[in-house]
C-alpha cells in the first residue's frame, strides 16, 4: 500500500518541481522564448504587435490580476506614453533613447495624476472613474492640434537608424526592429518579476486578497494601491513609446476606451494574475485577429464567439486554467 501511494504521488512532486523552476526562472523562460517568436510567427510585425500589446497588458494585468482592481482608463497611460514619445522626437528633435525615457515618464506622471483622484474608490466606481478620466485625456490630446495632430494623429516619427555603443542599427529592417523592441520587453519583464518576488510584491497580493488584514497587519492600503498603479504606468508608457516607434504614428485611437477594453480582453484571455498570461492573451487575440480578418470583414464576431468560449472553457485565462490543472 505504501509502494503505491508513493507512486500515486510521485507525479505531482514532479509537477510541483517544474512548476516551481518555471516560477523561480520565470523571466528568463519568457526571455528564450521572446528571442525564438518571431521564427514561428507568419511576418514579423504581427511578432512586433504581440510583444507591445503583451507588455501593455503585463503592466495592466499588475493592477487588474495582482491588486484586484479593474481599471477601464489604462488607454490613457498606454497612449500618454505613445504621445509623449512622439512628441519628444518629431517637435523637439530628442534621440530615441530618450523620447522612450519621455514617454516612461509620461506614463508614470498619467498614473499618478489619475489614481490620486479614482484610487481611493472600489470596485465598479473604480472602473468608471477611470475611464472618465481617461476620456478626459483622451479630448485633451484631442484638442492640442499643434502638439498632437487631433483626429489626423501624430505623424513623422521617424527613426531609422538606432545608434548603441558605436554600432548604428538598421531600424527599418523588420527582424532588427523586433530584436530593439524585443530587449525592451524583455528588460521589463525581468523588472516585473523582481517587483511581484519582493516584499512589495507580497503586499501587493495580501491587499487584493484580504484589505482588511492587510490594514490591520500595518500596511498603508491606500499607498500600495496608489504605487502599484504608478508602476503599471509605467510599462503601459513603455509599451506606448514602443508602439510609437513601431508604427512611426500615434493614432488618436490609441487614447479611446476602446484600447483600455482591448487590455481587459488580453489579460482575460490569456490569465489574469499569471507571469505569462498576458503575454499568451495578447499572441491568441491577435493571431486570431489577423488570421480571421483575412476570411472575412467580420472577424469581430468570429473572434468575439471564440473569446466567449474561451471564458466558458478556461476560466481562469488560457494559462491560468493550465497552471491549475498541471498542479493537481
Amino acid at each position: 500500500m505504501t509502494g503505491a501511494t508513493e507512486s500515486i504521488k510521485q507525479p505531482r512532486a514532479t509537477a510541483g518541481s517544474w512548476y516551481e523552476f518555471a516560477t523561480r526562472h520565470r523571466a528568463s523562460i519568457v526571455a528564450a522564448v521572446i528571442l525564438i517568436f518571431p521564427l514561428v510567427m507568419p511576418f514579423t510585425a504581427l511578432a512586433v504587435n504581440i510583444l507591445i500589446y503583451g507588455l501593455y497588458a503585463v503592466g495592466f494585468n499588475l493592477v487588474f490580476g495582482y491588486l484586484g482592481l479593474l481599471s477601464f482608463g489604462h488607454a490613457a497611460l498606454f497612449g500618454t506614453g505613445a504621445y509623449l514619445c512622439g512628441i519628444a522626437i518629431v517637435h523637439f528633435g530628442w534621440p530615441w533613447y530618450a523620447a522612450i525615457a519621455a514617454g516612461i515618464a509620461g506614463g508614470l506622471l498619467m498614473a499618478s495624476l489619475i489614481g490620486v483622484l479614482a484610487i481611493r474608490t472600489r470596485g465598479i466606481y473604480f472602473a468608471m472613474v477611470t475611464m472618465a478620466l481617461s476620456q478626459c485625456i483622451y479630448y485633451l490630446f484631442y484638442q492640442a492640434v499643434d502638439l498632437t495632430g487631433g483626429e489626423n494623429g501624430l505623424r513623422g516619427i521617424n527613426v531609422r537608424t538606432i545608434d548603441l555603443f558605436g554600432l548604428r542599427l538598421d531600424f527599418i529592417n523588420p527582424m532588427i526592429r523586433y530584436y530593439v523592441i524585443a530587449a525592451f520587453v524583455i528588460a521589463a519583464f525581468f523588472v516585473m518579476s523582481r517587483i511581484l518576488a519582493s516584499p512589495f510584491g507580497a503586499v501587493i497580493e495580501a491587499v487584493r486578497e484580504n484589505e482588511m488584514r492587510a490594514r490591520a497587519s500595518g500596511y498603508d492600503v491606500t499607498k500600495t494601491r496608489l504605487l502599484t498603479f504608478v508602476l503599471s504606468g509605467g510599462f503601459c508608457g513603455l509599451a506606448g513609446a514602443l508602439q510609437a516607434l513601431h508604427l512611426s504614428i500615434v493614432p488618436i485611437e490609441i487614447l479611446h476606451y476602446e484600447t483600455s477594453g482591448l487590455v481587459v480582453m488580453i489579460a482575460l484571455l490569456g490569465g489574469m494574475g499569471t507571469f505569462f498570461g498576458p503575454m499568451i492573451g495578447a499572441a491568441v487575440f491577435l493571431v486570431l485577429e489577423n488570421v480571421v480578418s483575412v476570411w472575412t470583414v467580420h472577424w469581430q464576431l468570429i473572434v468575439g464567439a471564440i473569446f466567449i468560449a474561451c471564458v466558458l472553457f478556461f476560466p481562469a485565462g488560457i494559462w491560468g486554467t493550465l497552471i491549475a490543472r498541471g498542479r493537481r
